[in-house]
């Protein structure tokens, strides 16, 4: 599901934020990209209904490929989502990275789901994901790490508490679920950075991420 919890806080957009480029043509999109052209890993991330250029979303895009994304909740944008992103993974592979993880965020994190339940991906790493169901998780095929909120309406504990048993079960795959204390909906890229507390969650958020596809892309 989606709710009012997912354009909460909305960030101030700045195109010139970050250390990253922006590319005007990867597989036909507009993406940020951060990190050596000649790396043959690559992390893509896509972004909530805020888009690429959230200053607080770029500083997680470490050696990462930020997709733009589409401002409105629909199963079409999901399934346009979907498609963009496996254009923009054969364009990676046509210049040489063979190893692809995806990180997604909000509603981001659904397309990342249905990118996980085929080939186009090693690794996977939803971040309080939107619309995201038990029959997505059930289908997933490569290692996913599931980040979540102890406050959010849109991906309760209660639904990651099933996602968690529905990787339990499945021995093929490295599956890890976890609820942040006190968080809500939006935490990792839509936080206060005069807030102390909120940072430190972020972060935390941040580096889990990096360590899950340290250790699963490999």
């Amino acid at each position: 599901m989606a709710s009012s919890q997912c354009c909460e806080h909305p960030p101030t957009l700045n195109p010139a934020s970050g250390q990253g480029c922006v590319v005007d043509d990867l597989g036909g999109l507009k993406a940020y990209t951060v990190g050596p052209p000649a790396c043959k890993t690559a992390i893509l991330l896509l972004s909530d209904v805020f888009g690429y250029e959230a200053p607080n979303l770029r500083c997680a895009s470490l050696f990462s490929i930020l997709l733009d994304h589409y401002s409105e909740f629909s199963k079409e944008r999901v399934d346009k989502g979907f498609e963009d992103a496996k254009l923009v993974i054969e364009a990676l592979k046509n210049k040489g990275v063979s190893i692809i993880g995806a990180a997604g965020f909000c509603w981001g994190a659904k397309v990342v789901a249905e990118l996980a339940k085929c080939d186009y991906i090693k690794a996977a790493v939803l971040l309080h994901p939107a619309l995201v169901t038990v029959d997505d998780i059930k289908e997933v095929k490569c290692s996913i790490a599931i980040l979540g909120a102890e406050f959010d309406e849109v991906a309760p504990p209660e639904l990651l508490k099933q996602f968690e048993e529905i990787l339990s079960l499945k021995s093929e795959v490295n599956g890890h679920v976890k609820v942040f204390p006190g968080a809500g909906h939006g935490w990792t890229t839509r936080y206060d950075t005069s807030d102390e507390m909120a940072v430190k969650k972020a972060e935390e958020s941040h580096q889990d991420m990096l360590e899950s596809f340290a250790k699963n892309l490999n």
